[in-house]
């Protein structure tokens, strides 16, 4: 289909069409001709129980005879002051919400909650400390603390500079470095800094994993200590699972699977079964009691979206938190998971496949021309592109981001659908491989 849109993060020269999806069912997208595919990065890694869930359309139905929208600019609506409170729930130690409508934004609120909280409090802290390879979102605030060269290389000198920290990662060590003493390196360089300067506000990072930045997943132990340090310097944590959290790692909230304690931490995606769009931004008590005060003390947090607590997404997010008890997903994650773990050493005997890196429900694989000097494919051709295209014959839709194959399928997808899903992703592979090197 010949398209008007400009489609994100795409090559229009390379895209001269694009298949229509015209509608959806469980795991299963269907396009005009009536192909099916299955949707292996769970509609951008926000979608939960697959598509058409009949629970969830009758709660923005239902919603949507009450009450479409209304603004949160002084006054509230029902939906949204539940959601706030499920949220606070089963968020170990945090007190108050702040939403909005994507995740960047979430992030972008959750930076100037930092910021501002010491200007509050009356001390002049201004520098903000993150990862390398982290991603947290397309907008400048949220580019500046994420910054990843190859997506936003073109912006540099207009992104405010931040402090930034090597993260463990196992395929990828300095010679002569175990993981372990590599780790401990990276943790050690965070001390030394934190130690030394006490301008730095906030340390920000992904929660339990990086994602987009080509899913490196911490080692055990690594987000606890930073969280440590944080609280021994007195450095504000905002902890990002926007994409790490409900679930898709194996646990409702990472930061309390990782043993960390935040200060704020930002919520989306899945927040509502990937049906609408929301995020949350939720803080201790901590801060948020440090925008408290009259009038004229100017303390208050100057940021806003017309959509913020929408009615029918609250709605929905509250139907779909619900549902994650009632059916008991993260046991079912827990074990549908392991579905992976059947296929490594398959995909890993592929001669293109370099590293495997898997949790929950994420997984990355990482394609190299050379297995011994771990070389990253690097095509003239768009590697996505040529994904999609295979990934369709073989009946899944398939994203990569660079070199990595992304395997994110719905949460509550059956152990008989992601088998399937593995087996067309390693024929994907193999289909794919002489067009790649």
């Amino acid at each position: 289909m010949k398209s008007s849109v400009w489609h994100p993060n795409t090559q229009m020269t390379e895209w001269d069409s694009f298949d229509k999806i015209t509608k959806a069912k469980g795991m299963w997208l269907i396009d005009s001709k009536g192909n099916k595919m299955i949707d292996a990065v769970a509609s951008m890694w926000c979608n939960v129980w697959g598509h058409s869930n009949p629970q969830l359309v009758k709660a923005i139905t239902n919603q949507s005879k009450k009450l479409q929208h209304s603004s949160m600019f002084n006054i509230t609506n029902e939906p949204a002051e539940k959601l706030a409170d499920n949220l606070v729930k089963i968020s170990h130690g945090m007190h108050k919400v702040f939403f909005s409508d994507n995740g960047s934004s979430a992030m972008e609120i959750s930076i100037k909650m930092a910021l501002q909280y010491w200007k509050n409090i009356g001390e002049k802290r201004t520098e903000i400390a993150t990862l390398e390879n982290g991603y947290h979102g397309d907008t400048f605030g949220a580019m500046a603390v994420g910054y990843v060269p190859e997506f936003f290389g073109k912006f540099k000198k207009q992104l405010f500079k931040t402090i930034q920290f090597p993260v463990p990662n196992k395929y990828r060590l300095p010679k002569e470095y175990t993981f372990s003493d590599y780790q401990n390196e990276c943790l050690e360089k965070i001390e030394k800094k934190f130690s030394k300067n006490k301008n730095i506000a906030v340390f920000v990072m992904e929660s339990g994993a990086q994602v987009a930045g080509g899913v490196i997943i911490y080692p055990k132990g690594f987000q606890k200590k930073i969280s440590q340090l944080c609280k021994k310097y007195d450095v504000l944590l905002v902890l990002d699972e926007i994409a790490t959290g409900f679930g898709r790692l194996g646990s409702m909230t990472q930061h309390e699977e990782q043993k960390s304690t935040p200060d704020i931490v930002a919520y989306g995606k899945m927040l509502t079964g990937g049906y609408l769009t929301m995020a949350a931004t939720l803080a201790n008590k901590k801060v948020y009691d440090s925008f408290s005060g009259e009038f004229n003390d100017w303390k208050h947090l100057f940021h806003g979206h017309t959509y913020t607590g929408n009615p029918l997404a609250a709605s929905v997010a509250n139907e779909n938190i619900k549902m994650y008890h009632k059916n008991k997903l993260i046991k079912k994650i827990q074990k549908t998971s392991k579905i992976f773990e059947k296929y490594y050493k398959e995909i890993s005997e592929i001669d293109i496949v370099g590293d495997i890196r898997h949790k929950g429900m994420l997984m990355g694989i990482e394609l190299v021309t050379d297995k011994k000097k771990k070389i990253p494919i690097h095509p003239k051709k768009s590697i996505n592109k040529i994904f999609y295209e295979e990934g369709k014959k073989n009946g899944i839709y398939l994203r990569t981001l660079g070199n990595i194959v992304m395997l994110v399928p719905p949460l509550a997808i059956s152990e008989k659908e992601l088998d399937l899903l593995l087996k067309c992703t390693i024929k994907t592979i193999l289909s794919a491989r002489s067009q790649v090197i």
